[in-house]
């Protein structure tokens, strides 16, 4: 199976601001939105959006068994396992068991996830 294809929309229009959902546990501040998916392999695409004042500090730091990549597509944000403030166009291509965030923000930011489960890190040994 491959991942789920659409037609050329515009994600971030004030039209599509349904679509989004809201992550469990956070208050309304941080939303997601998939662009595309491969329900069999479990790699996708997805925007999350964090509002102004986001703040995953109860969450902790996170990691995956699978490679990521990000992309900073509006405003700004700090992730404290790297100590850094990442703005429009910054990008990460991260392996498996990387650690970052937690992530805080003081504006609207947007970030631009690939995730690609179906190459993750064998638990079998």
């Amino acid at each position: 199976m491959a991942k789920s294809t659409i037609t050329y929309w515009n994600a971030l229009n004030k039209i599509n601001s349904g679509k989004w959902e809201i992550i469990e546990g956070t208050n309304g501040l941080l939303e997601q939105l998939t662009l595309a998916i491969d329900e069999e392999s479990g790699d996708y695409t997805r925007l999350s959006r964090f509002k102004p004042g986001a703040d995953t500090e109860s969450f902790g730091g996170l990691s995956h068994e699978y490679p990521e990549e990000i992309m900073i597509m509006k405003g700004r944000i700090y992730d404290s396992a790297f100590d850094k403030w990442l703005e429009v166009g910054d990008y990460a291509s991260r392996p498996p068991g990387e650690i970052h965030g937690p992530f805080k923000t003081d504006v609207e930011c947007v970030v631009l996830e690939m995730s690609f489960p179906s190459q993750g890190r064998s638990t079998n040994g």
